[in-house]
């Protein structure tokens, strides 16, 4: 059979299109969303649509080539709030639904972001970033030439660091700036600057009647040794702040109902440290009583899929429906993302679960309809909608001409026991033109987290790798996401063990199973936990004849103090500290056991990753270079720990070949 598409490339990441953010306008008619791009400069730009429901094409509403993103109507509709990075800086404008020129809302020195309304239309609400001692009213955005100027001044100043959490591998190095919420008035014109402890805070919602706003923030003294937050309300009238919740958990995504006496917010106690699985909860606004609802659905709340073509917003819930007597989410499960209903007493309802990936959603309660966004292995992203009756219809048509002209391999999905037991999930996919009757070189994928999940979405770099003639291998071992809280927390003070076997039990399931693999050219590669397995994996077993190793992980013992998580990650997976049991964090280092060590190691490392550190890369390469080992190390300037799913686009690119170049080398 002769296929007249032509095989996915490396560079197709310009070419695909990347939806997100659908928001409903208020009275149903129509939605607007984002679509994100690669543009000639090499930059990411994300343009508004709007898209009447009568209409067949969608309108474009902004056009600079910035990220134009973060939009939400005023409650009559008239007009719309976004953000936008046009002016060098993310800033807030306003937008009229009829057309007309954008009008730039603010211009706030280190910008503004995450707007939302208040419910009676009259307040928009939205962080800022504010250095100590900084007044809102002498906010005064600075020009490209003199955020240079400033840029490069502090670039020659000395860092002093005297907290515990001093850098993020999202924002870099902290300085003195904090989080603020922020309130402006339509009617008076004024900002006012709603919170002021030296802390972050993030907005959550305003309450039915307007009188009222929610957040979180840790206000403790000793917050950086803590990952907890705490729900907050403050009365917009009397300034007055109630704290609403124990200091003992994490909370985020929290709304308030539509009578305004109640909270649903997504959150959990850490009763399995990094490996606990998020909850549903109810607050009681007056008495502050806490009822879980999700006791009995052992899921993970919200989306933990893994994939490299999510770029932009996305709402998980929950979402209260309009007579407040039921909650909507999107909760992850047995490889797949669906929406889900939640009724006042814990009942739990699918009112959709596919083979695909449901990746945000919007909701209309006079409708009673949604609006999905969803990627399957076969198509990055559309949305459709989902109507009372739960008929799915789709709405928008992504990516077409990319699709027509390029081969998609489908997976096949399958599952194996494990050793002791277990039932693990996995996909096979193979290369668009395959023919059984020949033998194809193999390479197993590895997921990082390790709390997360592989799954039914569209994944480039796989479709590159089987474009290359390659059967691929991405399974969710012991650890990952999707199966529950036992299988979860089940790699926690485990590592190398129970993952690794069921990852050398993958690879012989499919050996045992499908006789086009050729099983003396295996291929291994992960990023993250992935790449700490890849490492861990070359050094117990010969069997692999290339690996590559991507931002992972190979000396504990140092992880600790220079990762950005390090030192409570180590004590959650691991239930060490750093001088608790040195020998034991040794032991589970892969760099220990650099000299069993033959399989060819391509090391591929982002220079400004502050998750997993470059030097965990370094130390690997030099031990194995001294030895005399089959090793390459490829440094990429300015990437940080996101390099694969939203890093430049021309440095990704070039990953990506490093990747195919090392396997085609060595399979």
């Amino acid at each position: 059979m002769v296929h007249t598409k032509r095989s996915i490339k490396s560079e197709d990441l310009k070419k695909i299109e990347v939806y997100s953010d659908p928001q409903y306008t208020p009275d149903g008619k129509a939605f607007t969303y984002v679509s994100t791009t690669i543009n000639e400069e090499n930059k990411y730009q994300s343009q508004l649509y709007f898209q009447q429901f009568d209409e067949t094409e969608a309108k474009q509403w902004t056009f600079e080539n910035t990220k134009n993103d973060n939009l939400h109507f005023s409650p009559d509709g008239k007009i719309a709030v976004f953000q936008s990075t046009r002016s060098g800086i993310s800033q807030l404008y306003l937008i009229n639904k009829a057309g007309g020129e954008a009008k730039q809302l603010t211009a706030f020195k280190h910008g503004a972001y995450s707007p939302l309304w208040s419910k009676d239309g009259r307040s928009i609400f939205f962080h800022a970033s504010l250095d100590k001692g900084d007044h809102i009213e002498g906010q005064k955005e600075l020009t490209t030439e003199e955020r240079q100027k400033e840029k490069e001044h502090n670039a020659k100043q000395p860092l002093v660091v005297n907290r515990l959490k001093y850098k993020s591998d999202a924002n870099g190095f902290h300085d003195n700036k904090t989080t603020q919420i922020i309130q402006y008035s339509l009617e008076t014109k004024a900002f006012t600057q709603l919170t002021t402890k030296d802390a972050d805070h993030s907005f959550q919602d305003s309450s039915p009647d307007a009188s009222t706003i929610l957040f979180t923030a840790n206000f403790d003294a000793d917050a950086d040794y803590e990952r907890f937050s705490d729900l907050f309300t403050l009365h917009l009238e009397t300034k007055e702040v109630t704290k609403l919740t124990n200091g003992k958990s994490s909370y985020y995504n929290a709304k308030f109902s539509p009578h305004g006496n109640k909270i649903a917010c997504f959150g959990h106690d850490f009763e399995y440290s990094t490996a606990t699985l998020s909850k549903l909860f109810l607050i009681d606004v007056t008495t502050k009583s806490r009822t879980p609802l999700s006791n009995d659905w052992d899921m993970q709340l919200g989306d933990v899929m893994v994939g490299d073509t999510r770029l932009g917003a996305a709402t998980t819930g929950p979402i209260w429906s309009a007579d407040g007597n039921r909650i909507f989410f999107i909760a992850t499960d047995f490889g797949a993302t669906g929406l889900y209903q939640a009724t006042m007493d814990g009942n739990l309802n699918v009112l959709y679960k596919n083979s695909n990936h449901v990746f945000s959603f919007t909701y209309h309660p006079e409708a009673e309809s949604f609006i999905l966004g969803i990627s399957t292995p076969t198509n990055p992203c559309n949305f459709y909608q989902l109507n009372k009756d739960l008929q799915l219809e789709r709405l928008t048509n992504a990516n077409e001409k990319f699709l027509q002209e390029v081969a998609i391999s489908e997976p096949e999905a399958l599952t194996f026991t494990a050793q002791d037991g277990l039932e693990i999930q996995g996909w096979l996919l193979c290369p668009y033109d395959f023919d059984e009757t020949k033998k194809y070189p193999f390479i197993l994928e590895i997921h990082g987290g390790p709390h997360m999940m592989y799954g039914q979405t569209f994944f480039h770099e796989m479709q590159l790798l089987a474009a290359k003639g390659y059967v691929v291998l991405y399974t969710n071992p012991r650890g990952s996401h999707g199966y529950g809280q036992k299988f979860v927390d089940a790699v926690r003070f485990n590592y190398g063990k129970g993952d690794y076997s069921d990852l050398m039990d993958a690879v012989d399931y499919v050996l045992e199973n499908y006789s086009f693999i050729d099983e003396t050219r295996l291929g291994v590669t992960g990023g993250s936990y992935g790449g700490f397995m890849t490492n861990w994996i070359v050094g117990h077993t010969n069997r692999f004849k290339a690996a590559v190793t991507q931002r992972s992980i190979s000396n504990w013992l140092s992880f600790y103090g220079v990762s950005d998580i390090g030192y409570f990650f180590t004590k959650g997976e691991h239930g060490l500290n750093l001088l608790d049991d040195p020998t034991k964090l040794w032991d589970i280092s892969p760099l220990k056991y650099a000299n069993n060590i033959e399989t060819p190691l391509l090391i591929l490392h982002g220079e400004r990753d502050f998750r997993c550190p470059i030097e965990q890369g370094e130390q690997l390469f030099i031990t194995l270079k001294h030895l005399r080992k089959e090793v390459k190390f490829v440094r990429f300037p300015g990437a940080t720990h996101e390099l694969s799913r939203s890093g430049q686009p021309i440095m990704r690119i070039a990953r990506l070949d490093q990747i195919c170049h090392w396997f085609e080398k060595y399979l």
